[in-house]
């Protein structure tokens, strides 16, 4: 049995999202389809005697108890009996708050590596609802799908084949957006909530990025910029640097496009300039995210 794994969490857009219902808990119902990109952080997790530790190379992502990928190590050691404990190197290149799911992401990485440590002994079903109870996006991460169209609070999902990767690029304003807020915001702009039709999604619907950018846009984005005028001001730039889609990314604040070539997606940088935002370079995915590997080296 190995005593040590690496894997990627990749990052993820919504290619739309609506809101359609307010459950009596707060929580809200919300139709969506969720695409890997290439951009992801990394985690190294090795077996200890016991427990769970968190370094991690990159920002301060506050308390390690309130992790998820701790969390997620958690869940898996006491499924399995805690036989043994694991410690884990997250290097986060995912930027946070900016509705790219990077702590999920991290989440659903650290139950397939913890599980890969144990000998694969937590069967993929069980691992599934694991990851459900941990969040609405950690399920769609620990699927492994690059798409999926996704419904509820986002966890009940069905995998669709992906478009051809594209290039992508993710720009990051100096403006973060917590998902509660964006929710509020959201709950203030709409005081009740009108029946609304579904989205009429066949497969040729999902089939390119052309027909993905038919399908309606995120309902957040009305009532993030209208708090951040400035993000606004981003969408519309990226959005005139001709990507075949374009997007707020999740509840923010980041914003994502996809080009058809690299050529105009590095041109899109140039004309962009990173003086205002940070500017990052990626893909999308074709194909589902890897299991856990031996670590390199």
């Amino acid at each position: 049995m190995t005593d040590a794994v690496r894997i990627a969490a990749h990052a993820k857009i919504n290619l739309f999202l609506r809101i359609l219902a307010r459950e009596a808990t707060g929580f809200h119902q919300i139709e969506t389809a969720f695409a890997l990109l290439e951009l992801a952080d990394e985690l190294h997790v090795r077996r200890t005697d016991s427990g769970v530790t968190l370094a991690v190379n990159g920002p301060d992502l506050g308390p390690a108890d309130e992790n998820l990928a701790v969390r997620a190590a958690r869940a898996v050691l006491d499924a399995t009996g805690n036989r043994f404990g694991v410690a884990i190197t997250l290097t986060k290149r995912i930027p946070v708050r900016a509705g790219l799911g990077g702590g999920s992401s991290d989440g659903a990485a650290a139950l397939h590596a913890v599980n890969a440590l144990a000998g694969n002994a937590v069967p993929r079903h069980e691992l599934l609802h694991f990851a459900a109870r941990l969040g609405s996006d950690v399920a769609f991460f620990a699927g492994g799908a690059a798409l999926a169209v996704a419904w509820g609070r986002g966890e009940r999902q069905f995998r669709v084949p992906a478009p051809p990767a594209l290039p992508a690029l993710v720009a990051i304003p100096p403006i973060d957006v917590a998902t509660p807020d964006a929710y509020r915001w959201w709950d203030e702009q709409n005081p009740t909530i009108s029946a609304r039709g579904p989205v009429a999604l066949d497969a040729d619907a999902l089939a390119t990025w052309g027909s993905i950018g038919r399908l309606g846009g995120n309902d957040f984005e009305a009532p993030v910029f209208a708090k951040h005028p400035d993000l606004r001001a981003l969408y519309e730039r990226v959005a005139g640097t001709g990507p075949v889609w374009v997007r707020m990314c999740g509840s923010g604040s980041a914003v994502a496009a996809v080009y058809k070539k690299e050529s105009e997606r590095d041109d899109a940088v140039q004309r962009l300039g990173e003086k205002q935002q940070r500017l990052i370079k990626t893909a999308t995915r074709a194909t589902a995210a890897p299991a856990p590997q031996p670590p390199s080296g």
